[in-house]
Order: structure tokens, then sequence, then C-alpha cells
């Protein structure tokens, strides 16, 4: 990791807002951001009221639209990205539906990397399909294929890495192709979060969180974030945003505030478990592949100055993808990732999604392929627990 972070920079009261009248959130010089949970402001006139309905000035009005503790998370993750503004959201999904919705209308093109996020996958292809909006999937390593799909697109989605296979982009490439073809970046930078990856740096112009994952780090939160320039988060604000009603409540944006105080300290342990465990399943004679960004020469590492404790293995054809899951003591099964435990996912279980619409299907996943999110035990206990599973599992 090599940004230089302090206390201040990941802790309570890190952001500073000018939209709205200022409210001391360090009175009685707490160290813990307060939480307003309330469900609405109110004025002290008539004329007070109507400036703010007129927009002649800028101030709370109801806790579906903006609140002083979720505002708070939102411009912390906005300057840890290096972007100007930020809006959340109930769920990471929620957020990458309404920046899409704010973007796309009826007779649009968007440009996709494959393996993407597969509830994004069906937004896309689903929703967006019935809406009149096309989608075409891209080989991000293909440089070629891009640029030529680019052109008359209205926006292109990535993640770096991507998801349950974590295959690289180089998205300073990339970035670079849609803006010489006019179209909108979108990433999903979940994985790395602003300590380890900062897209806007490299070009990209929307930068995207599921917040549940490393941000909140508890796995007790279910949250998103967007962040971006000005402009565009006020399109989001101004055309998907109020009417999704997918709003932040405020005890989770504090929750998300206390987790993201531990965020670089719980970042160096899921980076050096993960390392270390991907390399001993690496030399493991019952792995087939690990699926590891560090393992990958390709100049998508290039934007990465650290690497999160999620990836993925896969097992030799001799190994039984349900008994080496069920002879796990330690590590669960589990969806989502980012919090203290340590979980695992075959590809199996996603394969038998009975719409088929996953992109596991249309892409090709292997069903010997696990996805292991590591969490914050000690590594030698989740060392000892996956070699007693793959003895176990052996045909």
């Amino acid at each position: 990791m090599n940004q230089s972070f302090s206390p201040r920079d990941l802790g309570a009261h890190a952001a500073a807002d000018d939209l709205f009248t200022p409210v001391d959130p360090a009175a009685f010089n707490a160290v813990s951001p307060p939480i307003f949970q309330t469900s609405l402001f109110t004025y002290d006139s008539y004329e007070a009221m109507e400036d703010v309905f007129a927009g002649r000035t800028r101030n709370f009005i109801y806790s579906r639209g903006d609140n002083p503790t979720v505002r708070e998370f939102e411009l912390l993750v906005a300057r840890l990205e290096g972007a100007e503004d930020g809006r959340a959201f109930s769920s990471g999904t929620a957020a990458i539906t309404a920046t899409i919705l704010s973007l796309v209308e009826a007779g649009d093109r968007v440009v996709a990397v494959r393996h993407l996020y597969n509830d994004v996958y069906r937004l896309l292809v689903k929703l967006l399909g019935r809406l009149g909006v096309t989608v075409d999937f891209v080989d991000p390593s293909d440089h070629e294929e891009v640029r030529k799909t680019l052109p008359g697109a209205k926006l292109l989605y990535l993640e770096n890495p991507s998801s349950f296979i974590f295959e690289l982009q180089d998205i300073v490439a990339l970035s670079a192709m849609a803006k010489e073809a006019g179209v909108t970046t979108i990433i999903d930078n979940s994985w790395a979060t602003p300590l380890f990856q900062k897209p806007i740096q490299h070009g990209v112009d929307i930068v995207i969180h599921a917040a549940s994952k490393y941000l909140g780090g508890h796995s007790d939160t279910v949250a998103g974030v967007v962040v971006g320039s000005k402009e565009a988060i006020a399109k989001i604000n101004s055309t998907s945003y109020p009417y999704v009603g997918a709003k932040l409540a405020p005890f989770e944006a504090w929750l998300l505030l206390r987790g993201m105080r531990t965020l670089r300290v719980r970042l160096k342990e899921h980076e050096r478990s993960g390392l270390l465990l991907a390399d001993r399943l690496k030399q493991h004679p019952d792995i087939a592949r690990v699926r590891h960004p560090a393992f990958q020469d390709h100049p998508g590492r290039a934007t990465l100055s650290g690497y999160a404790g999620l990836f993925a293995f896969d097992l030799t054809p001799d190994i039984d993808v349900a008994r080496f899951v069920n002879a796990l003591r330690e590590i669960r099964l589990g969806v989502s990732w980012g919090g203290p435990e340590t979980l695992v996912v075959p590809a199996k279980v996603a394969l038998q999604i009975p719409d088929r619409m996953t992109t596991f299907i249309r892409f090709g996943v292997s069903e010997q392929t696990i996805r292991f999110a590591v969490g914050l035990e000690e590594p030698e206990l989740l060392w000892n627990d996956l070699q007693q599973a793959l003895h176990a599992a052996k045909r």
C-alpha cells in the first residue's frame, strides 16, 4: 500500500461540504460522528423554507434526499477517490442501477466487459433490454475489439479485476479509448477500494463501490456509493436518485464511517493472508489454477497498489466440489465478502440458477472454480482447513 494515510483521512469529520448549512459533527469533542437519526428537518420560518425549496439556499429537507451522517460518508469516499462529489445508496446494485439510468435512454447502447458481476449482467440484459437499451460485451484484453465497439456507445462499464475469475483490465488504455470515442466510463472499484486503486486518476469518469464489502468491513451493512464529478452526481440526483427510493439510512452510514476508520489495517491483513494462501494453493497438487491478480503479467496490475483478499482457484478434476465444500470446518459457505470471516462460493452452485442468466454460462466458468474470500482469521488455521478438505474430497 504505497499511499500515506493518517487516522484523520479515514476517520470521522474527514470531509468538508459547502453544499449545505454547516452542522458541527464534532460537538462535545466526540471522536465518533453522530447519527442524525431523523426522517426530516424543520425550518424557523416560511422564508427560510421557501429559500431552500426555491433553490436560493441549500439545506437538509428529508432524509430520503440528504442527511448529515450520510453526507459525511459520501464526501469521505469522494475525497479518498479523488472525486468531487458522491451519492450513497442502500446497496451497491442500487448505486449501479441509478448511475446507469442517469446516463442512458431508449435506443442507446452500452459496452461492458465480460465476467462482470452477475446482477449487473442481468440488469443490462433483462431490465435495460426492456427499456430499449442494447449492450455489447467485450473481452477487455482485446483492445482492437473494444476500440471497434465503442463508437456510438453511451457508456463503457468496467471492473478491475472482474468478478469471480479476477480478469485484469488496462483501465488506463480502456478509458483513453472511451474518451476518444466520447463514451462515459464507469468502474466498480469494490475489490481494490480507494486505497489500492484510484480509477479517476487514470481517466475513468465514475467510480462505484458496493460499500457492503471492504468499506464497511464487518458484514453488517448493505450499501453502495457512487463518486465522480459534480456534474455526474448532479445528473444522478436529478434523473434517477429521487425516484428509485434506494436511499442509505443514517445508521448504515454511521456503520460505514465506523468501518472505514479501520480500512487501512484491515486491508493489510486481507492482503497478507490472501497472498500467503494464494501462493500455497498455487503449489498444491490438487489445485489446477489460482486466479489472483498478483500472478497475472498484465498491464491492469499497474493501477493496483495492493491486493485484496478475494480471489479464486480451480480444483483439479479428481476433487469433488461438494465434498470439498462440505468438508470445510473453519471456512464458511456464503456470498458477499470483505468482512472478518473467510467464505467460499463454488461456481457450480451459480451454474444451477434456473433462468441461466449468468455470466458463468454465457462466458464460461468451470464447475471446479471456487471463489475464496480470505477474512481476518489466522492464515495457518485457514490453510490447515483447506488441506484437510482437499484430502477429504479426493474422488
